[in-house]
């Protein structure tokens, strides 16, 4: 069933809405794929915050028509379904993921910051801690040293404490 002109006015505008709010683009190819393996990965997309959907490769290439994604446009074609996310990474991981146990579903390409990503981009980028990983290991770090000088001070504190309590003698 094909759009009709203001349908797919519609989906452009959808899809250009999301393109300005994402940082980051995720296509994969998902030839073979039933019904229920897609409503899997959606449904994972829809948790982690990933717009998801198979779209027409040349109302695709309208909506990104202008921003940083259309660098990837040459490579919109076949069956392809998108992945568009605000987390920079979450688009490549959902997808990176969701092909480890399913083989049909085909990295293809991607973007971020303006620049086109080949599939192994997809998926070195897929490899990056989320936002909340990376925050919690810096957290981490910078505490380090501040714990480590506090054990330092207690060990100090306590040993000034032993050497000044008076020692037992032994009854004889």
């Amino acid at each position: 069933m094909s759009l009709n002109r203001s349908e797919k006015q519609v989906v452009v505008s959808d899809v250009a809405a999301q393109v300005a709010r994402s940082q980051s683009l995720a296509l994969a190819e998902y030839r073979g794929l039933t019904v229920e393996h897609l409503d899997v990965l959606r449904r994972q997309a829809r948790d982690k915050g990933v717009y998801l959907h198979v779209l027409k490769n040349s109302l695709a290439r309208r909506a990104v028509a202008g921003s940083p994604f259309e660098c990837a446009a040459k490579n919109m074609v076949g069956p392809l379904i998108y992945g568009f996310s605000q987390d920079p990474v979450a688009a490549a991981k959902i997808m990176a993921d969701f092909a480890k146990s399913n083989e049909m579903l085909v990295i293809k390409a991607g973007a971020y910051a303006g620049k086109a990503l080949d599939a192994s981009g997809v998926k070195a980028l897929a490899a990056i801690p989320t936002k909340e990983v990376l925050l919690a290991q810096l957290l981490g770090l910078m505490q380090s040293p501040v714990s480590r000088l506090a054990r330092v001070l207690d060990a100090l504190a306590e040993k000034r404490q032993d050497a000044a309590s008076p020692q037992a003698v032994p009854a004889g």
